[in-house]
């Protein structure tokens, strides 16, 4: 085959490369009741199945946290494959008077190598702000935002939703604001 061609062909194969990891998908999730009629992926499934499909680097945020054992396993998997495992909860003092109980942060204290991060009061810009971001990004490929809470409740008992984007921009820059906010101070280390 003369050269101009085998270059040809290689940039077809780099082109279709290129077009199907620029693919985005998008699922609906959803916790709570059922309907058979329209058939969607549950919210626990969904959390568990993407720590368990992270290689490097996951990401998790969430306003209130209890310890959900299927969760806490994946989690210490995932630790145990080598992979940075950062989880961002609110406080206690954050939340105001919003949460009552043990500190979120607690929830991930039996995985040892997860780093635990927050926003402190101090560095917020608005009185009563709070961080109530609800996600999950597995190797800046794979974007899970959801009204749920990383709590048994939040992923499987009350009535939630929402979308799981594999592909695209969206996981990426997700992970990358998150990186940025660490960078700058305005999410620090709780553990």
């Amino acid at each position: 085959m003369p050269d101009e061609e085998v270059a040809v062909y290689l940039r077809g194969v780099a082109a279709g490369y290129e077009r199907h990891r620029a693919t985005t998908t998008v699922e609906s999730v959803w916790t709570g009741p059922a309907t058979h009629a329209v058939p969607v992926r549950s919210t626990a499934q969904v959390l568990v199945d993407l720590v368990a499909e992270a290689s490097y680097e996951l990401i998790l945020m969430t306003y209130s946290a209890a310890p959900y054992e299927p969760l806490l396993k994946a989690l210490s998997e995932a630790v145990g494959r080598s992979v940075t495992v950062m989880v961002v909860v609110e406080t206690l003092q954050g939340a105001g008077s919003a949460l009552n109980g043990p500190e979120p942060a607690h929830a991930f204290t039996g995985v040892e190598g997860v780093q635990v991060w927050h926003w402190p009061v101090d560095v917020r810009t608005e009185q009563g702000a709070k961080m109530h971001a609800k996600l999950a990004v597995a190797d800046q490929r794979v974007l899970l935002v959801s009204s749920a809470n990383l709590t048994q409740s939040g992923v499987s008992r009350n009535l939630e939703a929402g979308l799981l984007v594999r592909g695209g921009t969206a996981p990426e820059r997700a992970a990358q604001h998150v990186a940025r906010l660490r960078a700058r101070g305005v999410l620090r280390r709780l553990q």
